[in-house]
């Protein structure tokens, strides 16, 4: 039998999310066009205003992916501690990008490619957000739904 951590209350979990979000540096990506295979990349991230904010070269599959289908999940974590977030996602022009999101982006991430051509700006917005560590965190796991926190 496995003993696990005790489970979480989900203002803990919120706050471990949000930590989460704030430190990491690199998420995984899925998307998908209806046309072409999945895909599944990593991206580095900053969270601003709510928002995961990414930056990738303007031909990758994934950018066409999230223009023909906005809808796609991003991952944080190991497999036993896990935020995954369902998500709307918009491509934004490298010189397009809310100033805000540019400095925390480029002061985060320690590089900055707003105003490069090659590159686009990919902004996340959370609908649904689900957080576990565990099986006995598996049921109160959604913390987020329709884009509104439920703690």
């Amino acid at each position: 039998m496995t003993d696990y951590p005790p489970a979480r209350e989900a203002g803990q979990r919120k706050r471990d999310a949000l930590r989460r979000l704030e430190t990491d540096e690199d998420a995984w990506v899925s998307s998908a066009s209806g046309e072409g295979p999945p895909r599944l990349v990593p991206l580095s991230f900053v969270w601003h205003d709510e928002q995961l904010w990414m930056a990738t070269k303007a031909k990758n599959p994934t950018v066409r992916n999230l223009r023909a289908q906005g809808a796609c999940w991003v991952a944080l974590g190991p497999t036993r501690d896990v935020v995954l977030i369902e998500s709307t996602a918009e491509v934004i022009a490298s010189d397009g990008l809310p100033d805000g999101a540019g400095e925390a982006f480029a002061e985060k991430l320690g590089w900055d490619p707003r105003g490069r051509d090659t590159w686009v700006f990919l902004a996340f917005r959370p609908r649904r957000m689900l957080v576990w560590r565990e099986v006995n965190e598996l049921a109160g796991r959604e913390l987020m739904r329709d884009g509104v926190w439920r703690v």
